[in-house]
């Protein structure tokens, strides 16, 4: 922005297109969601039946195995 008018330089480097716009962004944080460490609450859930189970603090739900079938479960 040479004039300050938020015009910028020629060749498309215009208004909206500092830094941090258009990069994906907008996520959920660190440690969000279904990723490992998301936290001590939720529950592991069979991707074969469905059935879920209520996570328990320190055991990884792909360690858990169902209770109706025995495929291992997921975290939701």
């Amino acid at each position: 922005m040479p004039r300050g008018d938020g015009t910028g330089p020629v060749g498309g480097s215009g208004p909206g297109t500092g830094r941090g716009m258009g990069r994906g962004g907008g996520g959920r944080g660190r440690m969000g969601g279904t990723k490992p460490g998301a936290g001590p609450a939720g529950q592991c859930v069979c991707p074969g039946c469905g059935a879920t189970t209520p996570h328990q603090v320190g055991v990884p739900c792909y360690q858990v195995s169902c209770p109706k079938c025995g495929a291992n479960m997921v975290r939701q």
